[in-house]
């Protein structure tokens, strides 16, 4: 049997597996038949918790999209799977220590329920200068363009809130313009502590929330001088905060929420 568990950040859903001993083969193909919203249990992305290959790390994270493609890290998966890690060893709050594609990121619980909503805190270390703004991007009527990566690549396009630009329209446009694919956002400043956006997931779509979003958001609009060090990223599903340390490190604070186990005969 497959015993997977669904969680959300912020409406941002994940189906988590913890394998640490790799007893259930994983491709891109079955992950597109477990998240089809269907025919099959539907999420954004999979999840899965495997043994590490690096010392002192709780997990190794392997995040699989809902079209079968990776990606390095995601912010609300990262912390699903933390909630997950930490229900499965029977504690309801913590540290735990990710290995991922982007490097090792660091969770702590800040309270909270482990069948319920958990709220966390991710170490995302600082921010890279993402892979440039190109034509395409600089084709979309925008007050600002930058790009970011923050351990995956992000476009963050400020607009302003009255703009009649959908994210819809834009992402699939960017992502497929951009050689790997990019995560693309819309970003309106709504004072010097807020900031609101629409997402375009790579290899997912148009979702209610990306932590790594937000997180790379914020760091675009700082960088800016558009916001201060303390950031609120209101999305449709809801909202998460940013903290842009003094020495440039970023660090995201928002829920996730168990929502049920499922087995797989």
């Amino acid at each position: 049997m497959m015993r997977l568990a669904k969680l959300h950040g912020l409406g941002n859903d994940f189906l988590v597996l913890l394998d640490p001993n790799g007893a259930h083969p994983v491709d891109g193909g079955l992950a597109r038949q477990l998240c089809e919203r269907h025919t099959g249990i539907g999420a954004d992305g999979l999840v899965l918790g495997l043994r590490p290959t690096v010392d002192d790390v709780d997990v190794r994270m392997v995040l699989i999209n809902a079209d079968g493609s990776e990606a390095e890290i995601s912010g609300n998966g990262i912390r699903c799977l933390a909630q997950e890690w930490l229900r499965d060893a029977g504690r309801g709050e913590g540290t735990v220590r990710v290995q991922t594609a982007a490097g090792v990121r660091e969770v702590r619980t800040v309270r909270g329920d482990p069948r319920g909503e958990l709220v966390t805190a991710v170490d995302f270390g600082r921010a890279g200068p993402g892979p440039g703004v190109i034509r395409a991007a600089e084709a979309v009527p925008a007050r600002h363009r930058a790009t970011v990566d923050v351990g995956n690549p992000h476009v963050v396009l400020v607009v302003d809130g009255d703009s009649e630009l959908e994210v819809a329209d834009v992402g699939p446009q960017l992502e497929a313009a951009y050689a790997g694919g990019v995560n693309v956002h819309l970003a309106t400043v709504l004072d010097n502590g807020a900031a609101s956006i629409s997402i375009w997931e790579r290899g997912v779509g148009v979702t209610n929330a990306c932590g790594s979003g937000a997180v790379a958001t914020a760091s675009a609009l700082h960088g800016l001088g558009l916001v201060g060090s303390h950031v609120r990223i209101d999305m449709p599903g809801g909202s998460a905060e940013v903290v842009v340390e003094d020495d440039g490190g970023l660090v995201l604070v928002g829920p996730s929420v168990f929502v049920a186990e499922i087995v797989i005969p």
